[in-house]
């Protein structure tokens, strides 16, 4: 029995080693000692279980097509906690993603959560960039109705539709809250704007093309 001991020591150095803090719901938490001013992290406050109805669980806004006449072509609808309560805590969210013939979901990022992409209706031509310590390698694919393609959670990642015709397909997110980042509108549309200098250099161009990027009215499909 004296290899007991050591497996009990050896259990409990595992788990602290394995130990860290829960991920983000949210992008940022700043702390407060004043508890009236503050606010949920990780989650919203619950419903009395004893009150809580099927209406709750159950979500509608799916029915329709999303409006694509807009610049970019798409509609995204989301199911996150924001629009659906029933998923608080419950770590899944979902959305609709409806394309014009050419519509484009832009490059974005979701930094809370995985992408799992099915696609019902059309043809798209989807894709993520691994992190530069993989040497930013595009992975593409070709989706028909009925393929699905996952996209790892925090890859900039995008969606065009080639076809002629709409395209229709359902995202599912391993987040409540997944979060959103669409490149084009977060580094030229920031509020205030990034310095002109900043990305004229990051991206190499002379600053009248940076001037003209920030003066355009970058769109947000979802």
């Amino acid at each position: 029995m004296k290899f007991f001991p050591t497996f009990v020591l050896l259990a409990l150095a595992s788990s602290c080693a394995f130990a860290s803090d829960p991920s983000p719901l949210q992008d940022f938490c700043v702390a407060v000692n004043d508890p009236n001013s503050a606010v949920v992290v990780n989650g919203k406050f619950c419903k009395d279980p004893k009150l809580t109805m099927a209406d709750d669980f159950f979500f509608t806004k799916f029915r329709y097509p999303g409006n694509t006449s807009n610049q970019l072509g798409s509609k995204v609808t989301t199911a996150f906690v924001d629009q659906f309560p029933g998923l608080n805590t419950l770590g899944i969210a979902m959305a609709r993603l409806d394309f014009a013939p050419y519509g484009l979901n832009p490059p974005h990022i979701h930094p809370r959560g995985t992408e799992m992409l099915a696609v019902m209706e059309g043809t798209l031509h989807v894709g993520f960039v691994t992190s530069n310590q993989l040497n930013n390698t595009l992975f593409t694919k070709v989706l028909t109705k009925g393929d699905v393609f996952v996209f790892p959670q925090g890859l900039i990642h995008f969606q065009l539709n080639i076809g002629q015709t709409n395209a229709l397909a359902f995202a599912f997110l391993s987040s409540q809250n997944p979060g959103l980042i669409t490149i084009a509108n977060s580094v030229f549309a920031s509020k205030p704007p990034i310095n002109v200098d900043v990305l004229a250099k990051a991206f190499q161009v002379d600053n009248k093309l940076i001037n003209y990027l920030q003066e355009q009215n970058w769109f947000d499909n979802h």
